[in-house]
């Protein structure tokens, strides 16, 4: 099985680039799947229907969100049993984290899964996540978690190596250069990146993150505009073992492809 997961999408911009670039490398990398996380699609982060269907109309097939899941107060959304939010919110909340793909020849459950350290309080994720993973049959697993620090993510990394077959971490929208296959079989990466405008902060336009900063007032935040960047991951997983055999960092400007030419 060939799997693409795509950063945080970031604002009308990010959408975009999503859509002109994802079936594109759909096709050259011969994906079976396509996970892209929309928490931050609509203007002004968060999720709407229409940032959602525009991730879906570029060839998502799940999409997994964060703590602006239910920023927009569209819990409507999550009825969907291919949007995602946090697996650790509290009983309750709308929606699942937790989908079970049947692609035919293959099957893929994918989890998606938040950090507490510096984030919202939510359930030990460590517990929900072995919760989840007993009442699964399928052998194939991508985990989205989502979380600020890296030291947390490492030690889930750890703690699900040989459990799972992918662990990837979303939500800083830098990506890290740590690519590997942990303990043979489960492929990580501390946080796959973002896809969002490229003269930025984290998708937001410098200037009004600079002056954040610099006074410490209130600011509106708004979302960088195009040329942008686009962060991926390729993972390629054996259908019958759930063994992660390959896993490879995408990296992507509008201007230059570096990883692949258009």
């Amino acid at each position: 099985m060939r799997i693409l997961m795509f950063g945080d999408v970031v604002g009308e911009a990010g959408c975009d680039c999503f859509c002109r670039y994802a079936p594109k490398l759909k096709g050259d990398y011969r994906a079976d799947v396509i996970v892209v996380n929309g928490e931050n699609s609509a203007k002004g982060n968060g999720i709407t229907p229409l940032s959602a269907e525009m991730l879906f109309s570029g060839g998502a097939d799940v999409i997994t969100t964060g703590n602006h899941c239910f920023r927009r107060k569209c819990e409507s959304l999550f009825a969907r049993d291919r949007i995602l939010r946090p697996a650790n919110y509290p009983e309750g909340a709308p929606g699942t984290g937790v989908i079970e793909l049947d692609l035919g020849a293959h099957s893929l459950a994918v989890i998606n899964l938040m950090g507490t350290a510096f984030m919202d309080a939510l359930d030990n994720p460590f517990a929900v996540i072995d919760r989840i993973l007993s009442g699964l049959q399928c052998r194939c697993i991508l985990v989205d978690f989502h979380a600020e620090a890296t030291s947390e993510k490492r030690a889930m990394g750890w703690y699900l190596a040989g459990k799972v077959s992918a662990l990837i971490g979303t939500h800083t929208h830098v990506q890290t250069a740590d690519e590997e296959i942990l303990d043979g079989k489960t492929g990580y990466l501390t946080d796959v990146g973002m896809v969002g405008g490229a003269r930025s902060v984290l998708g937001v336009r410098p200037e009004l993150a600079i002056e954040k900063q610099r006074f410490k007032l209130p600011v509106q935040f708004e979302e960088a505009a195009a040329p942008c960047n686009l962060n991926a991951v390729f993972l390629e997983i054996e259908s019958k073992s759930g063994i992660c055999n390959k896993i490879e960092r995408i990296f992507m400007r509008d201007s230059t492809n570096y990883s692949r030419t258009y």
